[in-house]
């Protein structure tokens, strides 16, 4: 068996640290069962590039990092990635600041990462690229000579051609993912946009139905939704519930029913559209005034962007505007924790919520909701509520879906859900959960790899060279 080597913008080096991010969650059962390297930024801002690639091993893995220089985090990290993709990729052409000096960053970066990756490579390793930080990485390790497997993962949405033309240098950027072998997406939509982009701007003939000729290579698209190790996950909140942080909150709590959200202080959340939400609800449903407690767990992030500094003071006053107006000195409607929770923590509190609200504006698949159904007892379970714009609906269909920026729409599933029987709760639990089995997370990375290994690749091989044809590519 070839060596896996993992490719990300940060990598997840095991320090005993008890949460973990989606890409890191996602990725990790692959290289603990495989082995291999994993490969990234280490986080770390240096003065200059002197320092060597720092190598951490443990349990078969060899954790190789790379530190970046202020201008290089500023202009790649801060710059391009999160200013310009993450917006556009999340349908907001609206927040994206383009700048060519971060495009240039952007670029440099992603060489630095080639010029360090290769001094480890071998012939044979199936290279295994994630997310929007690195589109141009293949084509860079193919200008350099290097003829391996390498496929890419994107985590996030891919929006239509529409929106993806409104990237500057989007004929540079998009079409250098076809020097993948395989390019995976979360869903369906995602695969079609970018499968449309290829054909309407690009110009590329189809080689079969989810594959295209370029130059002289097949590039093959695949949907590979991300799912959660279920029953793991389950185990966990079995136990987590009787944990004594969890005994804490639900003692708190005082018998009322808990609606819980969990997500990262992003724009692309939907958290003040869902704190309206909730302020509709306590307008509209005065009866359960006193009776539910919203608890919402938002970590800080990117606060040195000015777009999430305004998004964190708009939520403030959103928290303080509900709480001010329906609170009384024995009653907090609405608890805000700018604090990031274990995952064990938060498996015990997904278990004790009657109601997951999981309301993104946009989201490629969104962990805590399949997180939220694994973690329910499935003889009393609790109710999703789920945005219709979140990848996890495609799967998660028995939730409630919503439309997040219908306030009145997800006041009255919230509603509904704290109100359902608990026959109908059992039913829509057990539909969500036997979807999630059967997209565990250990069979995401079975998928995507066997078909970058398997006999695509081998008919890679014998395939004649057809060249590009037509497009601004």
């Amino acid at each position: 068996m070839s060596r896996l080597v993992v490719v990300s913008n940060r990598v997840g080096i095991p320090d005993g640290s008890a949460r973990a991010g989606g890409l890191e969650v996602s990725i990790r059962p692959a290289l603990k069962k495989r082995g291999g390297i994993w490969f990234g930024w280490s986080g770390k801002v240096a003065e200059d590039r002197t320092g060597a690639a720092k190598t951490v091993e443990h349990d078969k893995v060899s954790y190789i990092t790379i530190d970046l220089l202020k201008d290089d985090y500023e202009e790649f990290y801060n710059g391009f990635a999160n200013r310009v993709l993450w917006p556009i990729l999340h349908y907001r052409l609206d927040l994206a600041e383009f700048t060519r000096r971060d495009l240039g960053g952007y670029f440099r970066v992603n060489q630095y990462f080639v010029e360090n990756l290769e001094r480890v490579l071998r012939p044979d390793d199936v290279i295994w690229v994630h997310d929007y930080h690195l589109m141009p990485l293949a084509q860079m390790l193919r200008e350099r000579g290097h003829k391996n497997r390498i496929g890419f993962f994107l985590h996030i949405p891919c929006p239509p051609p529409e929106i993806l033309t409104g990237l500057p240098n989007h004929e540079r950027l998009i079409p250098a993912l076809c020097h993948y072998d395989l390019v995976g997406f979360q869903t369906e939509n995602d695969a079609n946009n970018f499968s449309r982009y290829l054909a309407i701007e690009v110009g590329l003939k189809r080689a079969g139905d989810d594959a295209f000729h370029y130059e002289d290579r097949i590039v093959q698209t695949g949907i590979f939704p991300v799912g959660v190790e279920t029953e793991a996950f389950a185990r966990l909140a079995r136990r987590a519930v009787n944990s004594q942080f969890v005994r804490h909150v639900m003692t708190s709590m005082a018998d009322r029913a808990l609606i819980i959200g969990v997500d990262r202080l992003d724009y692309s959340k939907g958290i003040p559209e869902r704190f309206n939400a909730f302020e509709r609800f306590l307008t509209e449903f005065s009866d359960w005034r006193g009776l539910v407690t919203y608890l919402q767990i938002t970590p800080r992030s990117r606060s040195d962007i000015r777009e999430y500094a305004d998004i964190a003071r708009q939520v403030g006053e959103l928290v303080g505007r509900i709480n001010g107006t329906f609170g009384e000195a024995s009653w907090t409607p609405l608890r805000y924790v700018n604090k990031a929770h274990s995952r064990t923590a938060l498996a015990g509190l997904y278990r004790f919520a009657r109601v997951g609200l999981v309301t993104p504006l946009r989201d490629g698949m969104n962990l805590v909701a399949k997180e939220y159904i694994a973690a329910q007892n499935p003889e009393d379970p609790g109710v999703l509520v789920l945005s219709r714009f979140a990848g996890a609906a495609r799967e998660c269909g028995a939730a409630l879906l919503v439309n997040p920026y219908d306030s009145e729409g997800v006041a009255i599933a919230i509603n509904r859900a704290l109100g359902m029987p608990l026959e109908e709760r059992r039913m829509r639990h057990e539909a969500n959960f036997a979807v999630l089995v059967k997209n565990d997370l250990t069979h995401w990375a079975e998928r995507f790899l066997g078909l970058l290994e398997g006999p695509m690749a081998a008919e890679a091989e014998v395939r004649p060279a057809v060249r590009r044809v037509g497009g601004a590519g």
